[in-house]
């Protein structure tokens, strides 16, 4: 019994490891990935910026292409808001439609979110865009993973 327990366990321990080995491995989606936006080219007009970066899925590793809104708000902060919309995950666009000029827009149903990302009572969106967490190095801007906007 002892023998056979033994080689069982010979037998399981790398299939688990096998399972549970990416869970075990550091994760890294903290670290903030460069784009190729100079802070000094940032302006109060929103600027759609596209970075990659590599993800790793198990043990699958692909590079993914983000992408972001950025401007400097009236005080002169940098704001990196996500493109995601919160109805239904569309992707906004900068003062795209005639109606609402200045405004974020999801063409997929009509939704609107103001300059500073947050959504417009009355339209679909009941949740602000997500909000980049940022830093600058050596003049160039680094964005960390979108994260729910924390409300006032």
């Amino acid at each position: 019994m002892g023998v056979g327990g033994f080689m069982a366990a010979g037998m399981i321990m790398p299939m688990a490891r096998f399972a549970i080995d990416p869970v075990l491995k550091a994760n890294a989606s903290g670290d903030l990935v460069a784009t190729k936006l100079k802070v000094a080219d940032i302006t109060e007009e929103p600027q759609r910026v596209d970075f990659t970066f590599d993800q790793v899925d198990a043990w699958y590793e692909s590079e993914v292409t983000g992408t972001a809104w950025v401007y400097k708000n009236e005080n002169g902060e940098i704001v990196a808001l996500s493109p995601v919309c919160k109805h239904l995950g569309c992707t906004v666009d900068w003062n795209t439609d005639e109606g609402n000029p200045n405004r974020f827009f999801c063409p997929c149903h009509y939704g609107l979110y103001e300059k500073d990302g947050k959504n417009v009572p009355g339209t679909p969106p009941l949740a602000p865009l997500d909000v980049y967490p940022f830093e600058e190095k050596d003049g160039i801007l680094y964005l960390g993973k979108a994260q729910p906007r924390e409300e006032a």
